[in-house]
C-alpha cells in the first residue's frame, strides 16, 4: 500500500504522566448500561425498524435487564418521535426503566425534545455537539470559544425546559462529540462548563459522556484520555462518567474495559455491536467478559440463542458464527487436542469440584447461555481426534472405549469424515461404529454357550472352564466342547476343534455396563492379534456379561477374516 504517508494520528494525549489504571487488572462490577440499540444501531440499518418492531425490540432490552434505553432522536424524525409517544401513552416503560432522548444545542430541536417527553416519569436528555479539531477546522470553522458557547446555550435551555415539566424527572447527559479528536484540556474546558451550568447534586448527577466517536488510538491512549477527564471535572462525585466506543480500529470492547479501569461508570453500547461504520461496542461480549471473571455483569444473557434470534429479527443483521459468547461455532471444538483436553477437563471436574468452571478451551459452561453440551462442543470432521470421538460415544451412547482402542476409531472416523468432505453428526459416528465392531456375527456366529467351572481341591493354580456351545461358520453348524483357563480361551481352543484355521492370541479384555439401572446392557471389548501382530478389536453386547464377552471375541474374529480369510 503506497499511500499510508498521508495519515497521520488524530488523537491527543493528556498532559499527564503518570497513570493509576494500569495497576487494576479487572473490571470489579457491572457499569450502568444504556442500550443505544434503537438510536445508533436502528440508524446503521439498511432498512431502519418499523414502530412496532421498534416496540418489540424495546420490550426484549427490558427483558435483559438494561435499566436505560436511548430511544431515538425525537426532533429528527416523526417515526421517533412518534415511538417515544406511544412508550409513554401506553405506558410501556416500567417504573425501574430510563428512556433517553438525543438533542443537539438548537432551541427549535431542544423544544421539540421535551414536547415528546411529555408525561415521561423519568427521561434522560443527551445534549452533544462536535468538539474535535477537524469538525471545528472543516465542518463549523469556529473557534474554541464559539464551539463552548453552542455547548453552554444548549445546557441552559435544557435547564429551562426542564423546569416546565416538574412532573417528570431529568438527568442530562452531555457528550463532547467526536472526543477522541479532541484536545483533552479543550474537551475538559467544554464539559466543565456545562457540569458548571447543570449544578449536579449527589440526588440529580450529570452524565458526561465521552465517545469514541471514532475510534483513533490504541486502547491504552483512550484509557489515558478518560482518567485525565476523571481526574480533570469539576464536581466529579456528582457526574457519571460515561463511554460510548465505536470499533472502527476493531479494539471497541477493549476501550470500553480500559475505560472502566481508567473510571468510566457507564457504557452506551448495542447488542453483538451493530452501528455505524464498524459498529457500537458490543454490549454481549462487554457482559460476558465480566462474566468469565465471576462478576454479575446485571444483565441477563442465559438464552442466547433467543437473543441472537431476535436481533437478527429486528435488524436483518446476521451474528457471525465465531462471534464471542453467541455464534453458532463459538463453543465447537473440531481440533483432536482441544476435543482431548475438553473431554478429560470435563471428566474431572465432574470427579473434583463440580461448583468451579476451569475447563480446558471453553471460557465459560454452555448451559450457563442456554447452549448444550451435545451438538454444540465437541464435533467431529476430518480434524478431530481420538478423544473427541470416544466422547461423545460415551455420552451419547455409553460405549466406553478402551484407551489403546481409541486411535482405531479416531483414524476410522477421520477417514469417513474427509471422504465425504462434511461433518459427522454423533448418530453417524455411532452408525459407523457399531457397523465395524459391535455384535459382527458372520460368517461366524456362537449361537448357545453354556460354561462350567473347574476348582481343585488340591491346589489354587489348577482351576479351569469348560464350555459346551454350539457355532455356525459359513453356513455350517458346530457343536463343540473344550476347557481353557478362562471363558474366551475355553471359546478358543472349542473352535480350533473346527476345520478352520484359528491362529491368533489374545492382547486384552475389559467390560462395563452400558447405563446404571438394574436392566442395563453389558459390553464387553476385546483385541487379538494373528501372528503378524496385527491386531483386531471386536465388541459385544448383551444382557449377560459372560455372552457379551463371547460377542466380542466373535466380532473380533469377524473382523480378523476380513484381512486373513480363515474362512473363505
Amino acid at each position: 500500500m503506497k499511500n499510508y504517508d498521508k495519515y497521520r494520528v488524530g488523537y491527543f494525549n493528556p498532559p499527564m504522566a503518570e497513570m493509576e489504571w494500569p495497576n487494576k487488572d479487572h473490571i470489579e462490577k457491572a457499569p450502568r448500561w444504556c442500550s443505544v440499540d434503537l438510536r445508533d444501531g436502528n440508524q446503521a440499518l439498511i432498512v431502519p425498524m418499523s414502530l412496532e418492531e421498534k416496540l418489540e425490540f424495546f420490550q426484549f432490552l427490558v427483558f435483559i435487564g438494561f435499566k436505560e434505553i436511548e430511544v431515538g432522536f425525537p426532533a429528527a424524525s416523526e417515526t421517533e418521535y412518534e415511538f417515544l409517544r406511544r412508550l409513554i401513552e401506553d405506558d410501556m416503560i416500567p417504573d425501574d426503566v430510563t428512556v433517553q432522548v438525543l438533542t443537539q444545542s438548537r432551541k427549535h430541536i431542544i423544544d421539540k425534545t421535551f414536547e415528546a417527553l411529555k408525561g415521561a416519569k423519568r427521561a434522560v436528555v443527551h445534549l452533544y455537539n462536535s468538539t474535535s479539531f477537524a469538525q471545528r477546522q472543516q465542518v463549523f470553522r469556529a473557534s474554541e470559544e464559539e464551539i463552548i458557547q453552542i455547548a453552554k446555550d444548549g445546557a441552559i435551555l435544557m435547564k429551562e425546559y426542564a423546569e416546565k415539566f416538574p412532573e417528570t424527572q431529568f438527568q442530562f447527559e452531555y457528550s463532547p462529540e467526536s472526543f477522541t479528536g479532541t484536545e483533552m484540556e479543550f474537551a475538559k474546558d467544554i464539559c466543565n462548563e456545562v457540569i458548571d451550568i447543570w449544578q449536579p447534586t449527589p440526588d440529580n448527577k450529570v452524565i458526561i459522556n465521552l465517545p469514541a466517536t471514532v475510534e483513533m488510538s490504541m486502547p491504552h491512549v483512550f484509557a489515558n484520555q478518560i482518567e485525565y477527564m476523571c481526574k480533570h471535572l469539576h464536581r466529579r462525585e456528582n457526574v457519571v462518567v460515561s463511554l460510548h466506543p465505536h470499533n472502527d480500529r476493531g479494539t471497541g470492547v477493549a476501550d470500553a474495559e480500559l475505560g472502566l479501569l481508567a473510571g468510566g461508570d457507564r457504557i452506551e453500547g448495542t447488542l453483538f455491536g451493530n452501528g455505524e461504520r464498524t459498529g457500537n461496542v458490543d454490549i454481549v461480549t462487554l457482559a460476558m467478559n465480566m462474566f468469565t471473571h465471576g462478576v454479575d455483569p446485571e444483565l441477563d444473557f442465559t438464552n442466547m440463542p433467543q437473543a441472537v434470534e431476535i436481533y437478527e429479527k429486528y435488524t436483518g443483521m446476521k451474528v457471525n458464527p465465531r462471534q464471542p459468547y453467541a455464534g453458532d461455532l463459538v463453543f465447537a471444538a473440531f481440533s483432536g487436542s482441544h476435543q482431548d483436553a475438553i473431554a478429560k477437563g470435563m471428566k474431572w471436574r465432574e470427579e473434583m469440584d463440580p461448583s468451579r468452571w476451569t475447563v480446558p478451551y471453553l471460557p465459560i459452561d454452555p448451559h450457563d447461555v442456554g447452549r448444550e453440551y451435545e451438538g454444540d462442543v465437541i464435533r467431529i470432521n476430518s480434524q478431530s481426534g481420538k478423544g473427541g470421538i470416544a466422547y461423545i460415544i460415551e455420552r451419547d451412547y455409553g460405549y466406553v472405549i478402551p484407551k489403546a482402542m481409541r486411535a482405531e476409531v479416531g483414524y476410522m472416523m477421520k477417514d469417513i469424515s474427509d471422504k465425504r468432505h462434511e461433518e459427522l453428526s454423533p448418530s453417524e459416528i455411532f452408525t459407523a461404529f457399531e457397523a465395524e465392531y459391535i455384535n459382527d456375527f458372520a460368517p461366524i456366529d456362537i449361537t448357545e454357550a453354556m460354561f462350567s467351572h473347574f476348582s481343585s481341591t488340591k491346589s489354587e493354580e489348577d482351576n479351569s472352564v469348560g464350555v459346551r456351545m454350539r457355532v455356525v461358520i459359513d453356513g455350517e453348524s458346530f457343536n463343540l466342547e473344550a476347557e481353557g483357563n478362562g471363558r474366551l480361551d475355553a471359546v478358543s481352543n472349542a473352535l480350533k476343534k473346527t476345520q478352520y484355521h484359528f491362529d491368533y492370541k489374545f492382547i486384552t479384555y475389559s467390560e462395563h455396563a452400558i447405563g446404571s439401572d438394574s436392566n442395563s446392557k453389558a459390553a464387553a471389548y476385546v483385541c487379538i492379534a494373528d501372528k503378524a501382530g496385527n491386531q483386531y478389536w471386536g465388541i459385544g453386547t448383551h444382557a449377560d456379561i459372560i455372552l457379551a464377552s463371547v460377542n466380542a471375541l466373535v466380532s473380533a474374529l469377524n473382523r480378523m477374516n476380513k484381512k486373513i480369510h480363515f474362512v473363505k
